[in-house]
């Protein structure tokens, strides 16, 4: 009897991170741009690991679901940038702890510093998808299919262009990731046309 194995701890699935998300955001774009970060993590991931020995699908979802979680309390936080990203743990505590460093660390204004590739992905690859979303948007045809990763790189140095989105940590990609901005780009620009229909675009 004392022999016995202890269970494996559960599994923090996609499905329970999907229906933390909706309890908390309930603004449809915002949700869209958790669907982006969610492919784009994912994009990321098999771009670094696909095919070596430590990939797993297991590491996969823990990107998808970083992706997908990281803006979680975004509406919670309105007003409150410096608690943006540390607010949801008041109410979830089931989350992981590298999937909670990671979406702590994605906000510079939580001073919480990246440390993992996990880290570093969620923060490079957020306001990206921002930018990407603003390209098919000043497109003719709203089209995520008629956007190149040229087109992406090029509005980036528009200061005038989605004034919003911080240039900062996507450039931090070739540093922190081993990824050329040009190929980080069409990372996250493929991934997020993959979900057109999800983010209606």
């Amino acid at each position: 009897m004392d022999n016995q194995i202890p269970p494996q701890e559960k599994a923090f699935t996609r499905e329970e991170a999907f229906r933390i998300l909706n309890k908390y955001l309930k603004n449809p774009n915002l949700l869209k741009h958790s669907l982006a970060a969610e492919a784009a993590m994912k994009g990321i991931y098999n771009y670094l690991f696909f095919g070596k020995p430590e990939y797993t699908e297991a590491n996969l979802e823990k990107w998808g679901i970083t992706g997908l979680l990281h803006d979680a309390d975004y509406e919670m936080s309105k007003g409150r940038p410096d608690v943006h990203g540390l607010l949801l743990f008041d109410h979830e505590k089931g989350i992981p702890p590298d999937i909670k460093h990671a979406i702590q660390s994605h906000n510079p204004a939580t001073y919480i510093k990246p440390e993992s590739q996990l880290d570093w992905g969620i923060r490079c690859a957020d306001q990206l998808t921002g930018l990407v979303v603003a390209g098919a948007l000043i497109h003719p045809d709203h089209l995520l299919s008629s956007i190149t990763p040229e087109f992406i790189q090029n509005r980036m140095k528009e200061k005038s262009f989605a004034k919003g989105a911080d240039r900062a940590p996507i450039l931090m990609c070739e540093e922190k990731l081993g990824i050329p901005l040009p190929q980080f780009i069409e990372i996250v620009l493929t991934s997020m046309q993959g979900i057109s229909k999800e983010l209606g675009l």
